[in-house]
């Protein structure tokens, strides 16, 4: 069964993307422009990345004192990327877009990243570009955004600091207004900023003719304190190079340096830098401070950020699937062709007969199973969330609000369960490999290190944890929660009325009881440090009872579907998923449940 395969049987026979075309921002599409679109990306893929995995992964990006170094492949593929329009694929014809619908666009996404996540696509650029296309003023969409999409700018998103990391009330970059005209520029309100920037992904590079990086700061009131906390943060575009008023570049540096490269285990082939804003290193109109424009209203910055912060986190999540994909398709060739061991008969194994397959062998098919049934339904969580988005922007109102909701309660498990269990089934790509797996002469460590990023990358697993418990299931009254759970209902009473899938529609009215059950004993005492101490075993479980259900949903329209060997995988690796994985959540519920304080309690002179 090919990737290829996989998706479309996802998004057409299961998502039934193709009636998108039935609305009207769509209406000039149909499944061949959809195919034709996943076609080429597939092939750009294919050819420009796949073949230069291993290279980027070795040379990595090199500081000769003036410019960021990269392989050519990696120019070359940017210009690939750019070239086939995916920068500004949802976007409007006006702007240059082909109003494709977003599902489509993760779909064809999908292929860079499994061909090399490190020379990476426009993660970032799109998700800068789209938060501009909403908070940013006319003029900065037509300057910054539609540069971006066009692929001449690149863009950043720059939170982290070395002193803050993820705690973002703690930034210390400062920005204060630009000379006596600052709110009279036509690109908006002018500040200089100072302050270091850290994690900056695609900070520094020559791929682009400019970098747009957005940036979280503080402006000091009257008395010069900032205030305390994310009320105080404001969010400015800040460009590596200036521009005039129509994009131009002006040919002065902006204020921007990088202090150095860092140098990750994995995503290699992605420049990740220190930033130093205002330095002085190249001072504007002689003086130090890097030039920005504010972005919305002072003080809603990290509101505004959100929506790049949000976007990025589900595309994170598509990122460790489609490394865990990799991974699985490497380790299924592989096992299919190794020959090694004999099988156990009446009388023990016969070292006269010729070695079988390893694939033969029923522990390397657990170890293949469990892969699939992680990578696959991760791949179905990403493209049921895109499909949300869709719904989002075209539905009813009613519809519209559905969906805000959902995406709400269901991105921190979009980012956090392929980031942990897609990880996990590039752990068993190794294992299956043998001694082999942990050698460069095969892919599946790289995609291992590649991927131990994605639990850290856009906030780590704990505040994905926090987020969902202390935020997602409880807003709006619980709401969204309740939304979810009439989503998993339905599909469990189709699942009722099929008698194969019977059995784990019950299961699943079980373990959402027991989600639910878990939601309110958590917060029974109103503590929020006793609800939260077990805030990750709640996540684990929850998540693994999101992608319960969507195997369910999966695998009716296998069963409705032809009875090859596609479908047959796809029910069996939801029976798999119901057998041994689903019944591990009674564990991480327990000590939620209790609100268990072992860990927040224990103390540190005892570690």
């Amino acid at each position: 069964m090919s990737y290829r395969q996989t998706l479309d049987f996802l998004l057409y026979q299961w998502l039934h993307a193709d009636a998108l075309k039935e609305r009207e921002r769509f209406a000039d599409h149909s499944r061949e422009t959809f195919d034709a679109v996943l076609d080429t990306c597939e092939r750009i893929a294919r050819e420009k990345y796949a073949p230069f995995n291993r290279t980027v992964d070795i040379e990595e990006p090199r500081f000769d004192g003036e410019k960021v170094i990269l392989p050519q492949a990696t120019h070359e593929a940017q210009r690939a990327y750019a070239a086939s329009g995916m920068l500004s694929a949802a976007q409007d014809y006006e702007v240059g877009g082909m109003q494709l619908p977003y599902t489509v666009e993760a779909a064809a996404n999908s292929f860079f990243a499994m061909a090399s996540v490190s020379i990476g696509s426009g993660l970032l650029t799109a998700g800068n570009a789209n938060l501009l296309m909403v908070h940013g003023t006319d003029l900065q969409k037509e300057v910054f955004a539609k540069n971006e999409f066009a692929g001449r700018f690149s863009g950043t998103m720059c939170l982290s600091e070395p002193q803050a990391g993820s705690s973002l009330s703690d930034i210390a970059t400062r920005a204060v207004p630009d000379g006596a005209d600052f709110g009279n520029d036509p690109l908006g309100p002018r500040y200089r900023l100072k302050g270091n920037k850290m994690w900056i992904s695609a900070g520094e590079h020559e791929l682009t003719e400019n970098i747009i990086h957005l940036v979280l700061a503080k402006i000091p009131g009257p008395d010069g304190k900032t205030i305390p906390g994310t009320r105080g943060i404001s969010l400015f575009i800040v460009p590596k190079k200036l521009v005039d008023h129509e994009g131009r570049l002006t040919g002065e540096r902006n204020d921007v340096a990088l202090a150095g490269l860092n140098h990750k285990c994995g995503w290699r082939g992605t420049t990740n830098t220190l930033l130093n804003f205002g330095e002085g290193k190249y001072p504007v109109r002689g003086e130090a401070g890097a030039v920005g424009y504010l972005v919305g209203q002072p003080g809603q910055g990290l509101r505004c950020m959100f929506h790049m912060m949000n976007e990025a986190r589900i595309g994170i999540g598509m990122a460790a699937t489609m490394l865990g994909m990799a991974g699985y398709q490497a380790s299924l060739e592989y096992a299919k062709n190794r020959p090694q061991g004999r099988p156990i008969g009446p009388d023990g194994k016969d070292a006269a007969k010729p070695q079988i397959r390893i694939i033969e062998h029923a522990d390397i098919k657990r170890m293949l199973l469990a892969q699939k049934s992680w990578c696959e339904g991760s791949l179905a969580l990403q493209l049921y969330c895109a499909r949300l988005v869709d719904e989002q922007h075209t539905g009813t109102p009613e519809a519209v609000d559905e969906a805000r909701l959902l995406l709400e309660v269901l991105t921190p498990i979009a980012k956090s369960w392929p980031s942990e269990w897609c990880l996990e089934a590039n752990s068993l790509a190794i294992q299956i490999h043998g001694g082999y797996g942990y050698t460069r002469d095969f892919p599946v460590e790289q995609y291992w290190r590649d991927n131990r990023l994605n639990m850290i990358h856009e906030g780590t697993h704990g505040i994905q944890a926090l987020d969902l418990l202390g935020r997602k299931v409880l807003m709006e009254e619980g709401r969204g929660l309740q939304l979810l759970a009439g989503r998993m209902t339905a599909t469990m009473v189709r699942a009722q009325q099929q008698a194969g899938l019977a059995p784990y529609a019950a299961q699943l009215a079980q373990a959402l009881q027991q989600v639910g059950a878990a939601t309110r004993a958590a917060w029974s005492t109103g503590q929020p440090g006793e609800a939260l101490a077990n805030a990750v075993p709640y996540m684990q479980a929850f998540g693994h009872t999101v992608l319960a259900w969507i195997w369910l949903d999966v695998a009716l329209a296998a069963q409705a579907g032809a009875p090859d060997a596609g479908n047959r995988g796809r029910l069996l690796s939801a029976q798999y998923f119901f057998r041994y994985e689903l019944p591990k959540i009674g564990a991480w519920l327990k000590v939620v449940e209790s609100r268990d304080m072992t860990c927040a309690d224990f103390p540190e002179e005892a570690f």
